[in-house]
């Protein structure tokens, strides 16, 4: 092992060149280039030894290593097959006792349902700009074993993630994130940490699994619900789910059933008045 076994700025650089890597703006990628950076996002992600892991997007390996250093099982889905193929050896060679600990799916993590080894209780990830909020929600709800979640977002893209009822940024980012988990902030994270250098800031945001909401209606009809409450979020909620109810009448009567005024609007909402709303809506 070598004397820091994580990758640094150098080692990052030197084995882009040995690949002949040109970083894609269309797979997001951006790597981590500082290792200190690295064990902050896996401390708070509060990784323990042992812990069955997934990373979304491990790239050239900056986070999986620090993970596997924290003592964990990685699972790490990558959609770039040159990538995918060499982490495996990057891990030999800077980490060779933790190399048994590591499995990796060549695929993209949108299209991925399953997962070899036992269930993962935790996703850690830098995940891709483009695809953040997509990935997130897709694991969560395909993985329900995961009990918590560290991801590394675009800045405005944790904003949404983290908004309550009324404000600005609240939007459909928030209230199915919500069906889920609690979010919370976990620390801004600097443009000069990675290769390329973004154009954006980037944070870290912590989930919490959570019971949800007690409903009658399904995730599929309460989500349907959010997003035709937020297609038109300046219109009232009765104007705005009216094609979705069938009339406006029809609307305000499902809002009044479920004890929400029809006269307000989406982002004053949280994902249990959606809920509600679902229940008394035609199925």
């Amino acid at each position: 092992m070598t004397t820091d076994a994580l990758l640094g700025p150098a080692a990052i650089r030197d084995l882009a060149g040995r690949l002949g890597l040109t970083p894609t703006k269309s797979w997001g990628q951006n790597f981590v280039v500082d290792s200190g950076t690295v064990r902050k996002i896996v401390r708070s992600a509060k990784v323990t030894p042992g812990q069955q892991v997934v990373e979304v997007g491990p790239g050239l390996g900056s986070l999986t290593l620090g993970l596997l250093e924290a003592g964990a099982h990685v699972v790490a889905v990558e959609i770039d097959p040159l990538l995918a193929a060499q982490l495996p050896a990057t891990v030999a060679e800077r980490m060779p006792d933790a190399a048994d600990r590591l499995v990796v799916v060549p695929a993209d993590a949108l299209m991925v349902t399953t997962l070899p080894g036992p269930a993962p209780t935790a996703l850690v990830a830098n995940l891709p700009y483009n695809v953040a909020v997509p990935v997130l929600l897709t694991f969560l709800a395909r993985f329900p074993s995961l009990e918590r979640v560290l991801v590394m977002v675009q800045s405005e893209v944790a904003d949404r993630l983290l908004a309550g009822p009324g404000s600005r940024t609240y939007g459909i980012p928030s209230v199915k994130a919500a069906w889920y988990a609690s979010a919370h902030p976990a620390g801004s994270i600097g443009r000069a940490v990675f290769w390329p250098v973004p154009r954006v800031d980037s944070s870290l945001v912590a989930l919490e699994r959570r019971e949800q909401p007690s409903t009658t209606a399904t995730r599929e009809q309460v989500f349907a619900v959010i997003d035709a409450a937020f297609a038109q979020r300046r219109k009232m909620l009765r104007s705005a789910l009216a094609e979705f109810a069938g009339s406006s009448a029809a609307a305000q009567e499902a809002l009044v059933a479920a004890g929400v005024d029809p006269t307000s609007r989406g982002e004053r909402l949280t994902v249990t008045d959606f809920a509600r709303i679902a229940e008394q809506l035609p199925r």
